[in-house]
């Protein structure tokens, strides 16, 4: 199989284990044969959109975190770190780095008579 089959195999394995479940409770979440996911996880079957989208509706992940580290793109810049360490993080997080952003932005205008 392909390089990219094994890749999502094992982001899928990983993610069921991380949320603590066995190929059994997932199969039953995601209404897919635990022999099949089996297969998936380690390369040998190939996924149709429809099967993706149960295994992600059964582990209530995203396609987003699911593909997140499967060919993470080069950090070119600075912005491009924070988006991604702040991608991992809870949208209350978000919202405090984002009003902790803007304190400090003021602050530095404030600071420069730029008000």
């Amino acid at each position: 199989m392909a390089d990219i089959t094994k890749k999502v195999g094992e982001r899928i394995r990983l993610l069921r284990i991380t949320k603590g479940f066995s190929r059994e409770k997932l199969s039953e979440l995601s209404d897919i044969n635990a022999n099949y996911i089996g297969q998936v996880e380690r390369g040998e079957k190939n996924l149709t959109i429809e099967t993706l989208q149960k295994l992600i509706r059964g582990m209530s992940v995203t396609l987003e975190e699911l593909f997140r580290h499967l060919d993470p793109m080069e950090k070119k810049d600075v912005l491009g770190e924070i988006m991604e360490d702040l991608s991992a993080r809870s949208p209350e997080d978000q919202a405090v780095v984002l009003q902790l952003l803007r304190t400090m932005f003021d602050w530095e205008e404030k600071k420069h008579g730029k008000s």
